[in-house]
């Protein structure tokens, strides 16, 4: 009888491809945008969602403002800010917000927060005071609000479309079929009455994003393409997930930057203003070309 050796063991990791490398944040601007968050206590998902375009964003001056404070009620598995009880409202807030756009001579930014959905009004009161804090301020700053679905209680959307920033975006970040694996507390049809609800308030421009390696099929991002056109949506954008930590789900897949250009045309094709698709694409990222 003859007697093999054993095989030896290889450990199978997902390694990252070479082309989600980015840099380190480093420079003057990034160090100077550094010290005026610390000094005026804001939270930004850049840091919070680990963002990996927070060295090339700040760098050159730019950021994604996160109010409302930085802990979540809900548990989403792909987010990296942090769950449980929130702290008080922070009235002073929106003006400290907008106090920062001016001193930092933003012409475009980007508004985002955590779920309040310990609060009656989900937070809405807030949104809108900062979205006119900083139009007040900054009178030719241009804004984006990436808003949470506030559980589709018209009474608090209507205050975001009451303050009428440029762009209005809810992300549905994955397909149907994963949501109630990747957004725990969210659904997706609810997510879609809240971008349609959007668009026939009159709002101009609407917008929504989908992170893609959690495990989706072509055909699923190809179906909520569509959806997100029967609900009249003018933006949209693509990238990869990357799991912020062990605790969250683990990557699938890694996207190649042929199937995001592929993405892309069918989402111009389908009728989209602007579609934003490739491996590190975050929903702000380049936010300012999306002023069509």
């Amino acid at each position: 009888m003859s007697v093999v050796a054993d095989a030896p063991i290889i450990e199978k990791r997902t390694q990252k491809p070479k082309w989600l490398r980015v840099k380190l944040p480093t420079g003057q601007n990034y160090r100077s945008l550094r010290k005026l968050v610390d000094d005026y206590q804001l939270h930004t998902i850049c840091e919070s969602g680990n963002c990996p375009n927070m060295g090339e964003c700040w760098g050159a001056g730019t950021a994604t403002f996160m109010i409302l404070g930085n802990t979540c009620t809900r548990s989403c598995g792909f987010c990296a800010v942090k769950t449980g009880r929130p702290d008080e409202v922070d009235w002073d807030e929106p003006e400290r917000v907008a106090r920062s756009v001016k001193l930092m001579n933003v012409k475009h930014c980007v508004i985002t927060s955590v779920d309040r959905d310990d609060l009656r009004d989900g937070g809405s009161i807030i949104w809108k005071e900062t979205v006119q804090a900083v139009r007040r301020m900054s009178p030719g700053t241009t804004m984006e609000t990436l808003i949470p679905d506030f559980k589709y209680e018209t009474r608090n959307i209507d205050r975001i479309v009451e303050a009428a920033p440029e762009i209005v975006s809810h992300n549905i970040e994955t397909v149907r079929r994963l949501t109630r694996k990747v957004r725990i507390q969210a659904q997706y049809d609810r997510s879609m009455a809240v971008l349609r609800y959007l668009k026939d308030a009159g709002l101009p421009r609407t917008k929504s994003g989908i992170m893609l390696g959690l495990g989706e099929k072509e055909n699923e991002v190809i179906e909520s393409l569509a959806d997100l056109r029967k609900a009249k949506v003018d933006i949209v954008t693509l990238g990869q997930y990357l799991q912020p930590t062990p605790k969250h789900l683990p990557v699938q897949e890694y996207i190649a930057p042929e199937q995001f250009e592929k993405y892309k045309e069918i989402g111009l094709d389908m009728g989209f203003r602007y579609v934003e698709s490739g491996p590190l694409v975050r929903s702000s990222y380049h936010a300012e070309k999306h002023m069509f």
